[in-house]
């Protein structure tokens, strides 16, 4: 009885195992049909708010340089600003030892007085030398007159006295000639030696004031209002005859008695009353900007504040510079924008991060998916959408971006797209690992 019960116990068993072999495939087959879960939307049409965001860093819209004077000879700061100050146009931000230009100034002075000596005493000595040519010239002119009038008496003279009274005649017009020529001459030689005199006067003159000049442009003053940036005193690596920088050198900036050469930037100022903003925007966001947009700005420094700006300037080409390790192996490229910014009278330190919200024009009818659902397959963006059991690619058009939606072309309203790409989706299911690819800045292998 007991084998009849075991041999019962082994048949069932044998017939549960050959039910199961046979059902194996069945179930195996369902599966693979019905594949992993994936996740899924809908390609919509309807009103869609248009906004763009980026970050950027605050800077002034207006800066200007303050330069060591153009001055020959030692530059040495006795006064300067910090840097951080507020200064206001016309403030002294710094000043230089003026010693060595006011000795200038006191040489040119008495070099001055000196000219102006000596063509005072010049002229005196002109003065009596003319005095006494013109005595000179009335008896030259009254001998040549009585030779004249003894001439005129010869003919009652005998023959020698009245060759005699000739030769005294003759005589006396060439001492007269003799003197014209003399005092024309002095007074050329005269006005030569004013001449000379006056040039020693102007050019002390014109030392007098460079020396003034210079001693003015000691002390430099903010041409605008701002705050202070010291300069970096590269100087003061010198060493050789050449100045030696290392990594992670800290270069001093310029301080009271340090030492600067002619048009060195000694500061600089920042009007931080006119802010601007420098960011950057992607290609796909480019499209749906231009000049003028009205922007909303939140500085991180005042996350609580919102203030005003637009768009001051786009630029025509993708930025070639300052590209992120991410940039240059993405296929999405950026372009330098410009934004006015309106601080509200507040000094806002130029530096700070600032994040952008753009307001661009809204879409009453546009159709539209998540940005999930875009990707790319051989570098064109494209979609998945269900046909019959498979997902395949669909290529589309990239109209705009938002934070979260893409409005697109190329495919029908109400069209089932996944979100994630279903050929990794299967490499999970097959227990293989894959990176996810978006039009973000993946690639489809």
């Amino acid at each position: 009885m007991t084998r009849v019960r075991g041999k019962i116990a082994l048949g069932i068993i044998l017939l549960i195992l050959l039910i199961a072999a046979l059902e194996t495939p069945k179930v195996l087959q369902r599966l693979q049909a019905t594949g992993p879960d994936i996740p899924t939307a809908r390609v919509a049409r309807g009103a869609l708010e248009m906004k763009v965001y980026t970050t950027g860093e605050l800077r002034p819209s207006q800066s200007a340089m303050v330069v060591a004077p153009p001055v020959g000879g030692t530059l040495q700061i006795v006064h300067v600003v910090r840097t951080g100050t507020y200064v206001t146009q016309g403030d002294v931000v710094v000043e230089f030892d003026p010693s060595e230009q006011e000795f200038n100034l006191e040489q040119a002075l008495s070099q001055l007085e000196e000219a102006d000596q000596q063509i005072t005493k010049m002229k005196d000595d002109i003065a009596v030398r003319d005095a006494e040519d013109k005595v000179s010239l009335l008896t030259a002119q009254f001998d040549v007159s009585r030779s004249d009038l003894q001439v005129k008496g010869n003919d009652l003279l005998g023959a020698i006295e009245a060759r005699k009274n000739v030769l005294n005649l003759e005589e006396a017009k060439r001492r007269l000639e003799q003197m014209q020529r003399d005092i024309k001459s002095r007074q050329s030689s005269n006005q030569a030696d004013l001449a000379v005199q006056a040039v020693a006067r102007a050019k002390a003159t014109l030392a007098m004031k460079l020396a003034q000049q210079n001693i003015d442009n000691m002390i430099l003053r903010a041409p605008i209002s701002g705050i202070v940036v010291l300069g970096q005193n590269l100087d003061a690596l010198m060493s050789g005859g050449g100045i030696i920088i290392s990594s992670g050198m800290d270069i001093p900036e310029f301080r009271e008695g340090d030492q600067a050469y002619a048009g060195r930037t000694i500061a600089q100022i920042q009007d931080v009353a006119q802010m601007e903003i420098l960011s950057k925007v992607s290609e796909t966001d480019r499209g749906s900007l231009e000049s003028g947009q009205v922007a909303d700005v939140y500085v991180d420094s005042l996350p609580t504040m919102r203030f005003m700006g637009k768009i001051k300037s786009l630029a025509g080409m993708a930025s070639s510079s300052s590209q992120t390790v991410s940039d240059m192996f993405s296929s999405t490229k950026s372009f330098d924008t410009t934004f006015e910014f309106d601080p509200k009278g507040l000094k806002i330190s130029p530096g700070v991060s600032v994040r952008v919200e753009i307001r661009g024009t809204n879409l009453k009818d546009a159709l539209s998916v998540p940005r999930q659902a875009l990707f790319t397959m051989e570098g064109k963006p494209v979609v998945y959408w269900k046909h019959a059991q498979n997902w395949e690619a669909h290529p589309i058009q990239i109209k705009y971006l938002t934070e979260s939606r893409a409005v697109i072309e190329g495919i029908v309203e109400g069209t089932e797209v996944a979100l994630v790409d279903p050929n990794l989706q299967k490499g999970k299911a097959g227990r293989k690992t894959g990176a996810l690819s978006s039009i973000l800045g993946g690639i489809t292998p």
